[in-house]
């Protein structure tokens, strides 16, 4: 037996002249938690509606649990999907809305009592069946949306942007929420979403999505600390980006301003004269280094203290260039008098300059 669940090969979607999947390739492992990030436009809609079967490809296969689905329509493929908007029946309580699909299968009343009982102790909604879905606030919607279409037993469950109409506090509680439920019910989750902190915080294995194909399937911790391509540097957390010419192929260094050389690394092959773009982390950024730290050094002066909290950065320029820089501000009384005006020393290491 196949140890995934999902197999796509080679998928193709064609609207007109536009393609809006471009030979995409992934598997999914059973009982896993996959997410397809990218920005609006770039096709994950379009991909996860084949999935689902309310699209056909233009070419390639989808295999679910190693029986390709291609013309199966949707209600006959193991797979439920849940969107946005939850589309929950407001005239039905909650037991109702839950055991709705399992009605429409002719199964006996005594097997779907027993059936939603289990599900609703599994979402931690056990007292909840006769609440009107008005009574609910948006997370309990959300659980009980997953509860509908798990108590159905799918091999697979797609979402798409579950989490996109809730409010910052809530949205943030329920990617903890989804992760943990995923994780107690074993089944396997699709997810799509825009939002980076979802899938990063979420997932097993995230797929960036960009111009209908995938530009890196990988860990969220690889993803993050080694993209493979400048999109996916840029697109993935908070990034710093330079224009920059290759100065030197061994050691490997670059020129930004014309005047100001790092040593970093190449993720892609570049020799001296070549245009790049080089990207450091505001995170990667020390202030005030050891003067004997092995590292890229410079002067930078602040322009503004941003205050988020813990996400707290400083906006700086570089040396006298006027090219601007974010660096992150760590909590640590020895920075709190830093003020605009002021102009420091920072460093950061080779490694965690990055150029493509």
């Amino acid at each position: 037996m196949s140890e995934y669940d999902l197999e796509v090969e080679n998928l193709v979607r064609d609207f007109a002249a536009f393609r809006a999947v471009d030979h995409v390739n992934f598997k999914v492992e059973k009982g896993s938690f996959f997410s397809i990030l990218g920005p609006s436009g770039c096709g994950k809609t379009t991909l996860l509606r084949m999935i689902a079967g309310f699209l056909e490809p233009n070419a390639g296969d989808i295999r679910i649990r190693n029986e390709s689905v291609l013309g199966v329509p949707p209600n006959l493929r193991p797979v439920n999907l849940i969107f946005q908007h939850l589309s929950l029946f407001p005239m039905m309580d909650v037991k109702e809305n839950i055991s709705f699909g399992l009605k429409r299968r002719k199964i006996p009343q005594s097997t779907i009592d027993k059936q939603v009982d289990s599900i609703l102790e599994r979402v931690g909604l056990p007292e909840y069946g006769q609440k009107k879905i008005n009574q609910l606030s948006g997370g309990q919607k959300q659980r009980v949306a997953i509860a509908r279409a798990l108590v159905l037993e799918p091999s697979i469950l797609l979402l798409d942007e579950p989490l996109g109409a809730l409010d910052l506090k809530l949205r943030e509680q329920m990617k903890i929420e989804l992760k943990k439920l995923q994780q107690q019910v074993g089944t396997t989750f699709v997810y799509i979403t825009h939002d980076q902190s979802e899938a990063l915080v979420m997932s097993d294995q995230v797929a960036v999505m960009d111009k209908g194909a995938f530009e890196q399937i990988d860990t969220p911790k690889n993803l993050y600390a080694h993209p493979k391509t400048g999109f996916v540097a840029n697109f993935i957390g908070e990034n710093n980006s330079f224009d920059a010419t290759v100065s030197s192929s061994d050691p490997f260094r670059v020129k930004i301003n014309s005047d100001m050389e790092f040593n970093a690394r190449a993720m892609t092959g570049l020799s001296t004269g070549a245009e790049c773009q080089l990207y450091i982390r505001p995170e990667s950024i020390v202030i005030n280094p050891l003067q004997n730290e092995p590292m890229n050094k410079f002067s930078v002066t602040v322009k503004n203290v941003l205050f988020d909290g813990a996400n707290t950065k400083l906006l700086a320029t570089i040396g006298d260039t006027g090219q601007e820089i974010m660096a992150a501000l760590p909590q640590d009384k020895r920075f709190d008098h830093i003020q605009p005006g002021e102009r420091l020393n920072v460093g950061v290491y080779d490694d965690a300059c990055t150029c493509f």
